[in-house]
């Protein structure tokens, strides 16, 4: 089966253009924050930040995401003062010195509107606009892209996938409602929150479904618990299962993946699609 790739022609503030359509977009993660399960504690300070950004810039990244607080499992919620105070100042300095677009990577409404203030470009909410209803109203109101993630308080499903396809339309609704256009919604079928080892498996092997609602999906599966557990290593030793389940995605329709690993992802995925967009456009 041939995969289905949306194309989205943006033009972001400061003059910077996004293509969805005609390759694989990296997202370079940039986490702010002292507890990350994976780099937490690296890149808190601005310099420093500035200076990993510039890397993944020069790697191949096309989207830097700015995080202030971990969404690990078991995480500690960061109280809103601290989180703005953590990444504000991240994110404006990433934007005076590294020309690419800048999603922020939050579930609070007040973060995201002082971080689309300071020039972020992307909301990348983990709970869907579920947690914080508010936060469709601020990306409406700042007219930005805005990721969905697949999220819920609880793992009680009565059918897995049918009704994580509907918690994700669920959130599409919230944006709709609140005035989002259709074209600046895309969606993440968030690996990692709500699932388990199997769960997680499974959704992998059913990306195309979550592609089959009709928005542009974002993958993020870097260095997850369940790339450990299936190889046994540690978060960063899980580059090559990173890569495995990067590839996986492209192959059924994924457009964005979030990623630590910059460079290597980036030719991953040059390969992979030197494959499939072949044959997408062959038609």
């Amino acid at each position: 089966m041939k995969p289905t790739f949306y194309t989205r022609n943006y033009t972001l503030h400061d003059g910077l253009k996004l293509e969805l359509g005609h390759r694989t977009l990296i997202m370079g993660i940039l986490n702010a924050t002292p507890d990350s399960f994976s780099d937490g504690g690296r890149f808190d300070a601005v310099e420093t930040a500035v200076e990993r950004a510039r890397q993944m810039a020069a790697e191949g990244a096309d989207i830097i995401d700015i995080g202030g607080e971990s969404t690990r499992p078991g995480y500690d919620p960061v109280p809103l003062g601290e989180e703005l105070s953590r990444i504000i100042p991240v994110i404006k300095a990433v934007r005076e010195h590294v020309k690419l677009p800048i999603s922020v990577d939050t579930y609070k409404a007040e973060v995201a509107r002082q971080a689309l203030e300071a020039g972020a470009h992307i909301v990348n909410d983990v709970w869907g606009f579920k947690r914080e209803p508010e936060m469709a109203n601020v990306a409406a109101k700042f007219g930005c892209p805005v990721i969905l993630t697949h999220n819920r308080d609880n793992r009680d499903y009565s059918d897995y996938i049918l009704d994580a396809l509907n918690d994700l339309m669920e959130s599409v609704q919230l944006a709709r409602a609140a005035g989002v256009a259709e074209d600046l919604i895309w969606l993440d079928p968030g690996i990692g929150f709500a699932k388990d080892y199997e769960e997680n498996l499974e959704m992998m092997g059913r990306l195309a479904d979550v592609v089959g609602l009709g928005y542009p999906v974002l993958l993020g599966t870097s260095r997850k618990g369940f790339i450990q557990k299936t190889l046994n290593v540690t978060s960063n030793e899980a580059i090559e299962g990173t890569g495995a389940t990067t590839a996986l995605g492209i192959v059924q329709g994924c457009q964005i993946v979030r990623v630590h690993d910059v460079r290597q992802t980036k030719r991953l995925a040059t390969m992979t699609d030197a494959i499939v967009y072949r044959q997408a456009r062959k038609g």
